[in-house]
């Protein structure tokens, strides 16, 4: 076992310091004496695995993204806008032009083109100040 450790450091630092430990250990010259299967395994290290980098634009845009929304699931709670805007779910913010209203909602993502339309939950509508039967336009920003 000693063998495998004082072998593991030669080979993972490679100085002429650990390979003169080596030499004092077994004799000089001498071959070490053979280890067993058993150490060699226990002495293998494993690679760490680096985490994967997340690009910082993956989940929102830069300015603003303009979709006509109009009032989803009444029965689904949260205040949510479903939008084909986005990839991944994650908070927004909405803001209603014609007013200046705004609220941060999380932004759910749906089906279809970007130019398809949006629904909003309806406590996103109150939030937003916004009637329930009609459709409005709404600019939607990542951060």
């Amino acid at each position: 076992m000693k063998y495998v450790l004082i072998t593991l450091c030669v080979l993972v630092c490679g100085c002429d310091t650990v390979r003169s430990t080596t030499d004092r250990v077994f004799g000089g010259d001498q071959t070490p004496p053979e280890a067993d299967d058993v150490a060699v395994e226990e002495a293998v290290v494993e690679e760490p695995v680096a985490p994967e980098p997340v690009a910082a634009t993956a989940v929102g845009w830069v300015g603003a993204k303009t979709t006509i929304a109009g009032l989803g699931d009444p029965t689904t709670p949260g205040r949510w806008l479903e939008t084909p805007l986005v990839d991944t779910e994650f908070t927004g913010r909405v803001v209603v032009p014609r007013t200046g209203s705004q609220a941060y909602i999380t932004l759910v993502p749906a089906r279809g083109p970007e130019s398809g339309g949006s629904r909003l939950s309806l406590d996103a509508m109150r939030a937003l100040l916004l009637p329930f039967d009609e459709l409005v336009e709404l600019e939607v920003y990542s951060n």
